[in-house]
C-alpha cells in the first residue's frame, strides 16, 4: 500500500491541524498548554502559532498569569475564520440558525412558508438576510444543513418521501446551494434530534441508543457504536409502521396497497404504531378518559399536561389512568425494538415527550419489562431545538473539516 512520507511539510500540515482542531474544541490556551496537549516541543508550538496567526485562523484572546516572569498569552481559534448555516424545515415554519466556527450563533430567525406566495423565496430570503445581518463574507460560509422530516437517501443525499412537506422543499434545496454557492447537505429531522442528544443531552457519550420521536407523527433515530444507522435505502426508524399488539394491520384498515396507499391524506396513519400513539390518537384516548381539553380542539402535548396536572393533585384518579394507558402504548413500540436492538437507552423525544416529561417516562419504563425480555432506561429530550440544534453540529462539523483541509494545503 503507498503511503505518503512524513516530510517536513506534511508534519507541519498534521501539527497545524492537530492544533486548531484543539483550540477549536479545549481553547483558549497557552502556548505551553498547547505544547503539553499536543505533545509538541515549545518552539513547534509557537512556529505553528505563528503560522495559524498568519492565516487568520488563530488570535491572541489575552493572557494568564503563571509563576515567575510575564503572563502567558492566550491563544483562541478566530470566530470568524468561517461559518455555518443550518436550518429546520416544516411544512408550516422554518428557522435558520448563523454560526461562526467555534459554535457560537450569531444569528437565528425564522418564516413561515405556508403563507408565502413564493415558499422557496421566502426560505432563501431568511438565509440570506441572516448571513447579511451577520456580515458573513460568501467565502467564509463553510456548510449548510437543512433537517426535515422524511427519509433521506443516504446514496443520493435526496428526500426519498415526505408526507409531511410540500414539493417546494426540493426547490429550497437547490436554490440554497445555488445562492450560497456552497453544496447544501439535507438530513432527517429525527436524527439530526439524536445526533444533538448525543452530544449535548440525554444521551451524552452513549454509543448506543434509539431515539423515539413522539409529536404528531412518530420517528425513530438509531445509533449504534457512536454513528446514525440510517440503513440502506434511509428507511430505518420509521417506527410508526410498526406493527405491534393492539395495532391494525394495513389490510385490516382497507390499505392493501403500495407504500403511498399506506398514509392518510393528511398524512396521519391508521395502522401500526402511529395509530397508537400518533398526535390525534393521544388526544382521543385522552377523550375516553374524559380530561380536560380533549373536546375543545386541544392538541397532544395540551392534554397530556392537563393529565399531569390532574394525575400531582389525584394520583388514583383519571389523569393517572390515561397516563398509564398511554405509556403502556408506547412501550410496547420501546419493547419491539429492544429486542431487535437492546440499546440499553431510549430517550423520547417530541413535543408529546416533553409534554410528559420524567413522569411519562417513568411509567414507560415501567411497562417495557411485562412486553419483552429487554428493559431499557427510559429519558426525555434535554436539548432545546433538538433538531435546529443536530443540523448545526453537523454543520459546524463540516465547515471545521473544510477549514482543517484548507490549513493542509
Amino acid at each position: 500500500m503507498s503511503r505518503r512520507p512524513g516530510t517536513p511539510r506534511l508534519l507541519r500540515q498534521l501539527n497545524d491541524r492537530a492544533a486548531l482542531e484543539l483550540l477549536l474544541t479545549s481553547g483558549p490556551l497557552t502556548r505551553t498548554q498547547l505544547g503539553r496537549e499536543t505533545g509538541l516541543s515549545k518552539v513547534t508550538a509557537s512556529q505553528l502559532l505563528s503560522r495559524l496567526e498568519e492565516r487568520g485562523l488563530v488570535r491572541v484572546a489575552g493572557s494568564k498569569a503563571g509563576g515567575r516572569g510575564p503572563n502567558a498569552a492566550l491563544y483562541e481559534a478566530v470566530p470568524s475564520a468561517a461559518y455555518a448555516v443550518a436550518l429546520e424545515v416544516g411544512a408550516a415554519e422554518a428557522t435558520a440558525a448563523v454560526a461562526d466556527i467555534t459554535g457560537t450563533v450569531v444569528e437565528q430567525g425564522s418564516v413561515d412558508p405556508s403563507t408565502a406566495s413564493d415558499p422557496v423565496g421566502a426560505v432563501c430570503g431568511l438565509v440570506a438576510k441572516l448571513v447579511e445581518s451577520a456580515g458573513v463574507p460568501p467565502e467564509r460560509l463553510n456548510a449548510c444543513v437543512i433537517g426535515t422530516p422524511g427519509v433521506v437517501d443516504p446514496r443520493t443525499g435526496a428526500v426519498r418521501f415526505s408526507f409531511d412537506l410540500h414539493a417546494w422543499l426540493e426547490g429550497v434545496f437547490d436554490a440554497l446551494g445555488t445562492e450560497l454557492g456552497r453544496p447544501v447537505l439535507i438530513e432527517n429531522d429525527v436524527n439530526l434530534a439524536a445526533m444533538a442528544e448525543h452530544a449535548e443531552g440525554a444521551a451524552r457519550d452513549e454509543r448506543d441508543f434509539a431515539l423515539m420521536w413522539l409529536s404528531g407523527g412518530v420517528g425513530m433515530a438509531i445509533m449504534l457504536d457512536g454513528r446514525i444507522r440510517s440503513g440502506r435505502s434511509g428507511g430505518a426508524g420509521e417506527i410508526g409502521y410498526l406493527p405491534v399488539p393492539g395495532a391494525p394491520l394495513p389490510r385490516e384498515v382497507g390499505r392493501p396497497g403500495g407504500f403511498a396507499s399506506l398514509r392518510l391524506q393528511d398524512g396521519g396513519i391508521d395502522h401500526g404504531f402511529q395509530s397508537l400513539v400518533g398526535g390525534r390518537e393521544i388526544v382521543a384516548l385522552a377523550g375516553e378518559h374524559g380530561i380536560t381539553g380533549a373536546d375543545s380542539g386541544a392538541g397532544a402535548a395540551e392534554v397530556i399536561a392537563a393529565a399531569r396536572a390532574s394525575a400531582a393533585e389525584e394520583p388514583e384518579g383519571t389523569g393517572a389512568a390515561f397516563l398509564d394507558e398511554l405509556a403502556d402504548r408506547i412501550a410496547r413500540g420501546v419493547a419491539s425494538v429492544c429486542v431487535v436492538l437492546d440499546p440499553g437507552l431510549v430517550v423520547l423525544g417530541g413535543e408529546v415527550a416533553r409534554a410528559g416529561g420524567e413522569e411519562l417516562a417513568r411509567r414507560v419504563a415501567e411497562s417495557v419489562p411485562a412486553i419483552g425480555p429487554n428493559a431499557p432506561e427510559v429519558g426525555v429530550g434535554r436539548v432545546e431545538e433538538p433538531v435546529l440544534r443536530g443540523a448545526l453540529l453537523l454543520a459546524l462539523e463540516n465547515a471545521r473539516e473544510e477549514l482543517y483541509a484548507a490549513v493542509a494545503e
